[in-house]
């Protein structure tokens, strides 16, 4: 699964530095997140840290259309990092 960044977004700045992957980046409106780089952290963390540093309940959630295993997450980070 990836992530996603809801209407509730108060832009606040905090969770694009956070991601490993940079998968966040500045939308029209607010914050999103980009399916083909998040990997919930998998590889790097043992939680999203995105999810830890927003100070909006719900403002970050699992996306519904993005729904992927821990295997699949972990082949992303192996793919994005060039470790194959």
């Amino acid at each position: 699964m990836a992530l996603l960044i809801t209407e509730k977004c108060i832009n606040c700045d905090m969770c694009e530095p956070e991601c490993p992957n940079q998968a966040i980046s500045l939308g029209e409106a607010i914050y999103q997140i980009n399916t083909d780089c998040c990997t919930e952290c998998v590889g790097h963390y043992a939680a999203p840290t995105c999810l830890s540093v927003c100070p909006i309940d719900h403002a970050i959630i699992t996306d519904p259309d993005c729904q992927e295993s821990n295997a699949r997450l972990w082949e992303k980070f192996v793919v994005l990092h060039h470790l194959a």
